[in-house]
């Protein structure tokens, strides 16, 4: 093995096949790490293995919570050493890559306060005359071994999202990271397991494609439940494959900002200017499509394009930097080929729209964009903000719901009542007001309606999704 090889914890081992995964970084496609390329012989043993730690019994409540703790604290010491791994596989700009980080010292932090907080409850027995006599609670028990399938847009938070709220739940793990990104996930791991005392059969991790280590993990008789976070169509297929589990499914988004007259331009711009933007957009809540009253049209595009000009563009390692690489070449190019399209349908490119000398997409600001582009009608995942003009709210609420997803929505106004009008008018599974549809807290309910996925997440709410609850009737 090289220096910068890493073995994967399976069943209590660390396990080698002698096939790799080159992974090599975004920006210049310098080397970062080889993982192991797993297959279906590996994702058996880890979920043999996860099963005989679910037929022993959950570790206690305060022991789950005492783990996760500890999580909290040693990422907080390693927030800088984490960063610099987002930064490297990810290509996220190294400022952003610390916000991650930091996020998921918050994500550990929640999941053990819903270790320390979960619960049934009592049924009233004595409502009907059937119930006389009786006394009846519910406990909340593991819903059995999660298979977890992480993204590679947040390689450590959307991974600690997973892993997190099912050690709270008492859920043995086999988790599959997106294999652009496994290291940040193979680092988190080994510090639960290492450090924090989680026991070794509770978390085991396959690194490998979708087709084969994917494929096994969601057809194993052994797993319980999916939590899945990617694309749609991914995760509908695999709700497909897995009719008699439970599958958790946090898909894709393109999320639209209305702003009213009545709205503060000048921040709104600043606000999307990051939100737009942020880790090249390759977010499911990155701002997508801005719907602007011709009232403010020419003043928030006056603001709005010097702010995504001046955004610093290049190496994520450079402090200075704003945006850097998509994920892949590939990407990138299927970026541009659905600016070009817009272009091509009668959108006006205000900012960006080529790809720079060192590879990088700039970041692209069009005009004019109408439903039928796929820079709206689909999720771009790329740093591509489409702008459209409306003429009054009931044609902004409209244009913002013409979707197929519905993961979270905003609005900018200074009126209370038309913010409370988008709230109850828009079809998502969040809406923002005077703030931006990026906008995500940890502890959040978070989750979409329509393709969007049909889950929640934040701790608390994985916990209950991670967990069934069993009727206990006892007769006095």
């Amino acid at each position: 093995m090289r220096a910068h090889d890493w073995a994967v914890p399976v069943a209590g081992e660390q396990v080698t096949t002698g096939r790799w995964i080159e992974v090599r970084a975004p920006y210049d496609g310098a080397p970062v790490a080889r993982v192991p390329e797993c297959g279906p012989a590996e994702v058996d043993r880890a979920v043999a293995a996860a099963r005989r730690a679910l037929e022993r019994g959950p570790l206690p409540q305060w022991r789950r919570a005492e783990i996760l703790d500890s999580a909290a604290r040693l990422l907080a010491a390693r927030v800088e050493e984490f960063a610099r791994t987002i930064a490297a596989e990810a290509a996220k700009p190294i400022r952003t890559a610390r916000v991650e980080a930091e996020r998921a010292v918050s994500t550990c932090t929640f999941a053990a306060v819903a270790a320390r907080t979960l619960a049934g409850e009592v049924v009233p027995m004595e409502a009907s005359p059937a119930g006389a006599g009786k006394l009846a609670f519910t406990l909340r028990v593991p819903v059995g071994v999660v298979g977890a399938i992480s993204p590679f847009n947040f390689p450590l938070n959307l991974v600690v999202h997973k892993v997190a709220p099912a050690i709270a739940a008492g859920c043995p793990v086999v988790l599959k990271p997106a294999s652009q990104t496994p290291v940040s996930a193979l680092a988190f791991a080994r510090l639960l397991v290492d450090e924090c005392g989680l026991p070794a059969d509770q978390l085991h991790v396959v690194t490998g494609g979708g087709g084969t280590v994917g494929n096994a993990l969601v057809d194993h008789p052994g797993v319980a439940m999916i939590t899945f976070t990617g694309s749609p169509d991914v995760g509908w297929g695999i709700r497909a494959r897995a009719p008699r589990k439970k599958v958790g499914l946090e898909l894709g988004n393109n999320a639209p900002v209305i702003i009213e007259p009545s709205a503060d331009v000048g921040a709104a711009a600043r606000k999307i200017a990051v939100a737009g933007f942020s880790h090249a957009g390759q977010s499911c809540i990155s701002t997508q499509r801005v719907l602007v009253h011709e009232a403010v049209h020419d003043e928030f595009v006056d603001a709005f394009v010097p702010l995504v000009e001046a955004l610093v563009v290049g190496d994520p390692l450079d402090e200075r930097t704003d945006v850097s690489a998509l994920i892949s070449v590939p990407e990138r190019e299927r970026v541009r080929s659905w600016v070009d399209e817009a272009v091509a349908a009668g959108a006006a490119v205000l900012a960006g729209g080529q790809v720079r000398d060192d590879g990088v997409l700039a970041p692209t600001v069009l005009d004019g964009v109408t439903p039928g582009m796929k820079v709206c009608a689909l999720e771009v995942f790329g740093p591509v903000v489409g702008i459209a003009r409306y003429r009054d709210l009931d044609e902004a609420l409209r244009l913002a719901n013409d979707t197929r997803y519905g993961l979270q929505a905003a609005i900018f106004t200074a009126s209370l009542a038309d913010g409370l009008r988008a709230a109850r008018t828009l079809d998502f599974g969040g809406v923002l007001v005077n703030e931006v549809p990026t906008y995500r807290a940890d502890q959040q309910p978070y989750g979409g309606v329509r393709d969007s996925g049909n889950t929640r997440e934040g701790p608390a709410y994985a916990v209950q999704e991670m967990t069934e609850p069993r009727l206990v009737v006892v007769s006095l």
